[in-house]
């Protein structure tokens, strides 16, 4: 093994950026240096989100601080995004100005929110809500407390542009369990629109039967689900499609186009032009052997085409995959330890859609993974019931009460 010290520098503390660095740890002991980079001082549990606007979580219980994490491990933390990339002295510039130059380098900084890209969306300069970060959430439970005052139709959905279809199926089945509960239903229709081709899509073809579960449950539940959606405009109160549809809403929560965080996509050579970076089966980056990325970051064609642009989702369980495949090529490449390839269509997932008292369990092998006919090929199981919720609850406690100590889930 390399008697060399060795720094590797990581750009974000999310699931990829801390399940990188909790294994690079593991990997290279603590004569090497790894540094995290990230503008938030605190991790999120970022599926737990969707129930925080409706008073079933506080912050602490889904967030905690990043620098005693870290501390603990021997990895120096600095609470500031990266403002500058040069790939060619290796080098990473922090916000405050200091230079940190690496032998390899992760990127794991999830997406930039592209509210811009829809006139109207968004919580700051428009009249939608989100649940994609816990700012975002915390303004969604405000205004859902203005709508329990004041109710009328509901839109929730995700952009043209977006990849995080769970999150809006998720929000959509736990808003209307509370509607049920309030005894709103007559005077707070709902209404589902994705730029999905079907319900149950996901981004990724469907999960199996996906496509029939979720079509059977949103016409039990008396919801309209609207697929291969565009939004238009977004004005106070009403949503427009180009289709020429206008749904006029008292409250919506709409998952945004995802894209490429500014200091990835300003850098030249680093990334498509969408901002997602290039990788090989070792989430290496494709012209750059120093470069590693996981989870969001990272560029995926879909599996099939659709005819209104839908990004495929990286779930969190996905971006613990590839992060610990990255961690692992990195102490490959820098002591010697052993590597792992892990192809893009080779990847599982397990999804829990939580629908507030039940909801369903997609468990799928190859999610990526087309036939030679260009259809899907991916083989996917299902649970559906209150076990869902359950297991939900569960790994939410496990998942936040383990890393808050400092440890790594296998």
């Amino acid at each position: 093994m390399s008697t060399t010290r060795h720094r590797v520098v990581i750009l974000g503390s999310s699931f990829a950026g801390l399940t990188a660095a909790f294994e690079l740890r593991r990997l290279m002991g603590h004569r090497h240096e790894i540094i995290v980079l990230d503008p938030r001082d605190h991790f999120t549990f970022i599926p737990s989100l969707i129930w925080l606007p409706f008073g079933l979580r506080e912050p602490a219980d889904v967030t905690f601080p990043l620098a005693p994490v870290y501390a603990r491990k021997g990895i120096r933390f600095i609470n500031q995004a990266a403002v500058r990339i040069d790939p060619d002295t290796r080098t990473v510039t922090t916000a405050a100005g200091e230079d940190l130059v690496y032998d390899r380098l992760f990127i794991g900084t999830g997406p930039r929110l592209a509210f811009e890209r829809v006139p109207g969306l968004g919580p700051h300069d428009g009249h939608t809500q989100s649940v994609c970060n816990l700012d975002h959430a915390l303004l969604a439970r405000d205004a859902w407390q203005r709508f329990l005052e004041n109710p009328g139709p509901v839109v929730v959905g995700t952009a043209q542009g977006g990849s995080c279809f769970g999150a809006s199926y998720e929000f959509l089945l736990n808003l209307n369990h509370q509607i049920e509960r309030a005894g709103l239903k007559d005077r707070a229709p709902v209404t589902f629109i994705s730029a999905e081709p079907y319900l149950g899509h996901f981004g990724l073809g469907g999960v199996g039967s996906s496509r029939a579960m979720i079509t059977r449950f949103l016409e039990r539940k008396g919801i309209e689900g609207i697929t291969n959606a565009v939004i238009k405009e977004v004005r106070a109160g009403e949503i427009e499609l180009e289709s020429g549809r206008t749904l006029p809403f008292a409250y919506s929560m709409i998952v945004p186009p995802f894209a490429g965080v500014d200091v990835i996509r300003e850098t030249e050579g680093l990334a498509n032009p969408m901002g997602w970076i290039p990788v090989d089966d070792r989430y290496r980056h494709t012209e750059r052997d120093d470069i590693y990325a996981a989870g969001v970051a990272i560029a995926i064609t879909p599996p099939v085409p659709t005819p209104v642009p839908s990004g495929v989702p990286k779930t969190g369980q996905m971006t613990e995959a590839m992060a610990k495949a990255a961690a692992r090529n990195i102490a490959a490449d820098l002591i010697g330890a052993a590597g792992e390839r892990l192809p893009l269509d080779e990847l599982s997932a397990i999804c829990i859609l939580d629908a507030g008292n039940s909801g369903v369990i997609f468990r799928a092998s190859n999610i990526l993974a087309t036939g030679d006919d260009g259809l899907k090929a991916a083989r996917a199981q299902a649970v559906v019931g209150p076990a869902a919720h359950l297991a939900k609850l569960a790994f939410e406690r496990v998942y936040v009460g383990s890393r808050r100590r400092g440890l790594q889930m296998l």
